[in-house]
């Protein structure tokens, strides 16, 4: 079973009365482990070395509350930009690589949405993978909302204005429309994605209201580079973290949400359907110091 953050913490300060360069080194290494990227990781030590240069005598505790505050301070506050926001219909361009639970998230999310009483419709525009739509078309079957969708090949803009007309004509609060996880391009994906948001417009002006990108924590360093190329195609406004069923893996989510700028909306915690969390910064941070992970 893989080490939780708290416990690679714990692990490089064990057995060290004060702070010295070597525990500093003992702490990146640790930080680094958890695939908080190398930037965000220096970001943190240089913070830290600054802050117990005036006391290197201190506790594994008060040592650990520093960690959490400069940890806490690059993590972007998840704002209030939600279907609640009173946009109708509120529309969610969804993107990220075949493989990391893009349509499971959706899934998911629809049926987060539809127990809060709202009225969802999904856009099943990944064209290029039968199987997308396929399990699309499963996850509305499953969580009974509606779903637009055409023949595998067509042209995916087509499908997102379908699906939006169709929104507005059915009166649904939330819209989620998949798209395809292709990054082998990056022009075709940025065209792609382009028409996509230019045809939302034509319905809903103002649309899409959201663009989220999901990533799966467990890749580590794929998910920087999948944050860089899609943050080159189109303006990502939030990040659905999948996976993230530990706190192992939780150092992905502060690298790249600190280096991108970008806010976690929504965390994966399993398979179920039900595993799906709106993302609280401070929850998220008091997880990863959790002193019951020492046991």
């Amino acid at each position: 079973m893989a080490m939780s953050f708290f416990q690679k913490i714990g692990r490089a300060v064990a057995g060290r009365s004060y702070v010295d360069d070597e525990t500093l080194d003992a702490i990146e290494e640790a930080l680094i482990e958890s695939d908080m990227g190398v930037d965000t990781t220096l970001k943190v030590i240089d913070n830290l070395e600054e802050r117990v240069q005036k006391d290197k005598y201190m506790s594994f505790d008060e040592l650990v509350d520093l960690l959490r505050e400069e940890i806490a301070a690059l993590v972007p506050d998840s704002d209030n930009q939600a279907p609640e926001s009173g946009h109708k219909p509120y529309v969610v361009l969804v993107v990220g690589v075949n493989g990391v639970g893009k349509t499971t998230t959706i899934g998911k999310l629809a049926n987060y949405y539809r127990k809060q009483g709202l009225k969802v419709l999904l856009g099943a525009a990944d064209t290029f993978r039968a199987a997308a739509v396929e399990q699309l078309t499963i996850w509305a079957e499953r969580t009974g909302v509606d779903i637009v969708k055409q023949e595998m090949g067509s042209d995916p803009a087509s499908v997102a204005f379908d699906t939006v007309k169709a929104a507005v004509a059915r009166n649904a609060d939330v819209v989620l429309i998949d798209t395809a996880g292709r990054l082998h391009n990056r022009i075709d994906l940025m065209n792609e994605l382009t028409k996509i948001r230019n045809v939302i417009r034509k319905v809903v002006p103002d649309g899409p209201h959201e663009v989220m990108l999901v990533l799966d924590a467990s890749t580590g360093q794929n998910a920087f580079q999948q944050t860089s190329e899609f943050a080159r195609a189109t303006d990502i406004t939030a990040l659905a973290v999948t996976k993230l069923d530990g706190t192992a893996k939780g150092g992905v989510v502060v690298g790249v949400s600190d280096k991108f700028g970008i806010p976690v909306r929504y965390i994966g915690v399993g398979e179920g359907i039900e595993d799906i969390r709106r993302f609280n910064k401070k929850d998220f941070v008091e997880a990863l110091f959790k002193k019951e992970d020492l046991k």
